[in-house]
């Protein structure tokens, strides 16, 4: 069984023999490395050439200018020949059985259209690492099962998936930034069934990665989730899939409300602009009918498409509520402590 692990590389010098090294060295050796370099400015090429001169399972490709991850992925995807394809950050690396291990699960049904590698977080500022919190001991899952699993990561989204449904899904180059996200629910959708492996992927934790820093590009989640929507009719889902996506993209959209209200003054103002019109704009595309009747009515998470603003007074009464009920404890609320 031959695999196609697709390698963006974006000014990675620090980390990428560490993680070319982690693929030359796999038990499984049918591999096919395609490593995509998205117009480094530093020694990333160069240590590229090197590596594709020893190793002549290799493929190199170089983007004239930097393109984003999502685009650069794809590049790689076009040329890929194997019967699974998988990714592996420039800063990340695999067990040294990882993709043995991975094989052989696919290999063990018909239907293992999508294989969980088991992953293992390194923490770059402690150095510790510590294993990913499923939400469930199960290991086999129907691809809807793990759809909805995905929705607050109870499953996580790295993994060997099959090429032909790789190919028809590739990438979402709409968004910037959040688009892994959109793809690998699609994976999910299509897999007739996901199932985990123990094989090793090793995910590096950064201290200033998009999800521990105060930055507006974290509100980019807002049209990646709609664009993940709009494939999601196009694609004519059923109709509980869909209103559990909708509840997911609410309860995202809740929190950044929060999120944005709780850290205003780190925004300049053209970013506070930017922010309230992308907040608003994404709440008018909610449908509250494909909300839970409970979490519509819950006061902090009534939706008002109609009239964004109005929910704006609603969640910072919301806000202000919940601190002072706090205060009154001798707490600090969860937004004082983020």
């Amino acid at each position: 069984m031959k695999v196609s692990v697709l390698v963006a590389v974006y000014n990675a010098e620090k980390y990428l023999r560490e993680c070319l090294d982690s693929l030359i060295n796999q038990t499984h050796r049918d591999l096919q490395i395609i490593c995509i370099d998205d117009a480094s400015t530093d020694a990333s090429w160069q240590i590229l050439e090197e590596y594709a001169h020893k190793d002549g399972r290799i493929v190199l490709i170089k983007q004239n200018e930097n393109k984003g991850i999502a685009d650069t992925r794809n590049r790689g995807l076009q040329i890929a020949e194997g019967d699974y394809v998988t990714m592996l950050d420039s800063d990340d690396w695999l067990g040294t059985d990882a993709l043995e291990q991975a094989c052989k699960v696919a290999s063990a049904k018909e239907d293992n259209d999508c294989v969980l590698l088991d992953v293992c977080q390194y923490d770059e500022v402690t150095g510790k690492t510590s294993g990913y919190n499923y939400c469930t001991e199960e290991e086999d899952f129907t691809g809807n099962e793990a759809f909805r699993l995905s929705l607050d990561w109870g499953i996580h989204g790295l993994y060997i998936v099959r090429s032909s449904i790789h190919k028809q899904y590739p990438y979402d180059t709409t968004c910037r930034f959040y688009s892994d996200e959109n793809t690998t629910r699609l994976h999910f959708l299509h897999s007739r069934r996901v199932v985990r492996c123990h094989g090793i992927y090793y995910y590096r934790q950064h201290a200033n990665s998009v999800t521990h820093v105060v930055s507006s590009t974290r509100f980019m989640s807002l049209p990646a989730h709609y664009s993940m929507k709009q494939t999601m009719l196009a694609e004519g889902v059923s109709e509980i899939l869909l209103n559990q996506y909708e509840e997911h993209r609410w309860r995202n959209l809740v929190g950044l409300y929060v999120f944005y209200r709780t850290n205003r003054s780190a925004f300049s103002g053209e970013e506070r602009r930017s922010i309230k019109e992308k907040l608003r704009y994404f709440h008018t595309t909610i449908e509250p009918h494909r909300l839970p009747v409970g979490l519509r009515r819950k006061f902090g998470y009534t939706p008002s498409p109609s009239s964004p603003r109005l929910y704006e007074v609603q969640n910072w009464l919301y806000l202000t509520i919940r601190r002072l009920s706090y205060h009154l404890r001798g707490k600090r609320s969860p937004e004082e402590n983020a």
